[in-house]
């Protein structure tokens, strides 16, 4: 192996090692999936997932709910929400309202979906004391601030894609 071989591979070998040891998408999808996993256990026996339970609490909050506020309020996708509406909808926990402009299809909070609120409560409390227990307050102030500051300056879904900033 000649000297720039070794140089490049050192030079890239270091760079592994810093990606591998700070990369801060690694650390959030990291904490994204342990905290996930257990808000879903916990709503599992419900038949519900959290970002599901999201949906629905937005849609309570919102009343009549319109697939655009829903994905902005939850910086979704439009085919994610689609993908996790369906869902709710066949088991009767939302319902589409019609409307004039079928392409906006809002939904709302059927009184199913409400009981569903109502049982789902203890588990989503006992899965929040979980994840307060594992991220300490130290974390949880960290992660109210982050979030306080995304929502301040957050670009709408997909707009990295279309090179465009959604205007708060």
């Amino acid at each position: 192996m000649s000297r720039r071989e070794t140089v490049v591979d050192d030079a890239l070998s270091r760079s592994i090692d810093t990606i591998a040891e700070t990369c801060i998408a690694v650390r959030l999808r990291l904490v994204n999936r342990v905290v996930t996993t257990i808000y879903d256990d916990a709503l599992r026996p419900l038949g519900l997932k959290v970002s599901q339970l999201n949906i629905l609490i937005v849609t309570a909050k919102l009343g009549l709910a319109r697939p655009a506020q829903v994905c902005d309020i939850l910086q979704l996708e439009a085919s994610t929400l689609s993908r996790n509406v369906k869902p709710l909808q066949a088991n009767g926990w939302l319902e589409v309202v019609p409307h004039a402009d079928a392409r906006a299809q809002p939904f709302r909070l059927t009184p199913r979906g409400q009981r569903l609120i109502e049982k789902a409560v203890p588990a989503w409390e006992a899965a929040q004391r979980q994840a307060t227990a594992l991220l300490g307050d130290k974390g949880i102030g960290m992660l109210d601030r982050a979030a306080r500051k995304l929502r301040q300056s957050r670009p709408g879904p997909g707009a990295h894609r279309q090179g465009q900033a959604r205007s708060s």
